[in-house]
């Protein structure tokens, strides 16, 4: 076994950084070895986790090998997942979500364009969240992905439908109203009687 060890190792991090199943004949290929012994590893290796009572566990799942949480763990994943969920989102996430709400369906350039800033890592975490989803393409070159909110969107924000949100004119309005009067305290009062 221990010749097997390193070949252990390197298939179990392979597998670990993997966000889907790997089928053998990539695994055989990455580890240089026949696709019959990158099947019989991934059983060792799902045998050992299994002996030891591990909290993941190695599947033959859509054609490809995958790790997945131990069943008997699924209540402490849950719990973990829901409570991760609802916390607080960022001043980022916030801003992001309010574009995507009012202005969907929007392209994650449009998002960006908007904030001034690149917008991907927020976006993702908003669509890990549930928050926000991809709703379609946009006809244009490139075809790029269209986004917009989820209903689990309106269930936490208490709203039966988008209609429900409070509409942006008086907001805008009141933004643009403290943006002056900042503006004129910048200038002074010399500056602000001459203007009249």
């Amino acid at each position: 076994m221990s010749d097997r060890a390193p070949l252990l190792q390197a298939l179990e991090a392979l597998l670990f950084v993997s966000d889907e199943p790997v089928s053998s004949i990539v695994l055989a290929q990455s580890l240089g070895v026949e696709r019959r012994e990158a099947d019989d590893l991934c059983d060792e290796l799902a045998r050992s986790y299994e002996e030891r009572g591990a909290g993941i566990t190695l599947r033959s799942v859509g054609g490809g090998w995958r790790l997945t949480t131990h069943p008997d763990a699924a209540p402490a994943v849950e719990q973990y997942v829901l409570a991760s969920r609802h916390t607080r989102l960022t001043k980022a996430a916030l801003e992001t979500l309010s574009i995507v709400a009012y202005k969907q369906p929007v392209t994650r350039h449009q998002i960006s364009g908007i904030r001034g800033v690149d917008s991907d890592g927020v976006l993702r975490a908003l669509v890990d969240r549930g928050l926000v989803a991809d709703v379609g393409r946009e006809e244009t070159p490139g075809r790029p992905v269209l986004y917009g909110t989820t209903p689990g969107f309106l269930e936490r924000l208490g709203l039966a439908s988008l209609s429900d949100l409070p509409p942006l004119a008086p907001l805008l309005g009141q933004a643009a109203a403290e943006a002056s009067v900042e503006a004129e305290g910048e200038e002074g009062p010399a500056e602000a009687a001459g203007a009249d």
